[in-house]
C-alpha cells in the first residue's frame, strides 16, 4: 500500500489517524519536526500528504507552497478551519483535497484513495511543441537540454496550452482546468500563475513570447 506522511500536531489525532491508516494497510511516516515538514516529505518518499494547517513554528500553507515547488505528491489539507478564503488559498497553492474536521474515517480513506487513483491513472507521455517538452509523468519541462520542475499549476497550463498549439485557450477554460471552477477565484490568481509559468520558461531559455497573451480572448502557444 501506499506510503502516507501525517503532518498534525495534535497528539491524540495524530495517533487516531495512524492507526486508521495502518489498518487499511497504508503505510504512515509521522512528521517529527513541523518547520522541516516539506523536507521530511520528500526524503520520506510518501505518495499522499496529510497536512494540517495551524501548526507551530509554520503553517501548512507554508508547507503546501514549499511541497509543491519541488514536487507533484498529493496533498490533502485536514483541518478545522471552515474558511472559504483557507480552502481557496489551499487549492490555489497546489492542494489536492480539503477536509474539514471533523471528518468520518470512510470520507478520509475516500479521499486518499481517490488522489492515488488519479495519480497512478495520469498517462505517462510527452507534450512537445517548439523545441520545448513535457514530460506529464514527472511535470517536468525541458528545453535545448535544460530541465526545471513544474508546480501543478503550471504543469496543468503548459499542457493544456501545448495540446492546443495555435489555437486561444480562454481564461475560463485554464480556470476550469486548474479548479474545477471558473467561480469564486480571483481573476488575477490565473494572471499570477500564468506569470510564473513564463519566469521559468524564461529561466530555461524559451523565448519570452512563447506562451503569448490575447487580449480579451486568452493564452496560445
Amino acid at each position: 500500500m501506499a506510503n502516507i506522511f501525517l503532518v498534525e500536531d495534535d497528539t491524540s489525532l495524530r495517533h487516531e489517524v495512524q492507526e486508521i491508516l495502518e489498518i487499511q494497510g497504508f503505510r504512515v511516516t509521522c512528521c517529527q519536526h513541523f518547520p522541516s515538514a516539506a523536507e521530511e516529505a520528500l526524503a520520506s518518499e510518501a505518495e499522499c500528504v496529510l497536512l494540517d494547517l495551524k501548526l507551530p513554528g509554520t503553517s501548512g500553507q507554508a508547507i503546501c507552497r514549499s511541497l509543491r515547488a519541488r514536487s507533484n505528491v498529493p496533498i490533502i489539507v485536514l483541518t478545522s478551519s471552515e474558511s472559504e478564503f483557507d480552502e481557496v488559498t489551499c487549492m490555489n497553492l497546489g492542494a489536492d483535497g480539503y477536509l474539514t474536521k471533523p471528518y468520518s474515517p470512510a470520507v478520509l480513506i475516500a479521499h486518499i484513495q481517490s488522489v492515488l487513483r488519479r495519480v497512478s491513472s495520469a498517462p505517462s507521455r510527452t507534450l512537445a511543441h517548439d523545441g520545448l517538452s513535457v514530460d506529464l509523468a514527472r511535470s517536468t519541462v525541458t528545453f535545448e537540454g535544460t530541465s526545471a520542475e513544474l508546480t501543478k499549476n503550471e504543469l496543468r497550463i503548459l499542457a493544456l496550452l501545448m495540446s492546443n498549439p495555435g489555437c486561444i485557450i480562454s481564461r475560463q477554460e485554464l480556470m476550469l482546468e486548474l479548479w474545477e471552477s471558473d467561480s469564486f477565484i480571483d481573476d488575477n490568481t490565473l494572471t499570477v500563475n500564468v506569470n510564473r509559468l513564463r519566469t521559468k520558461l524564461e529561466e530555461l531559455g524559451v523565448p519570452s513570447d512563447y506562451v503569448r497573451t490575447k487580449r480579451g480572448q486568452g493564452y496560445s502557444v
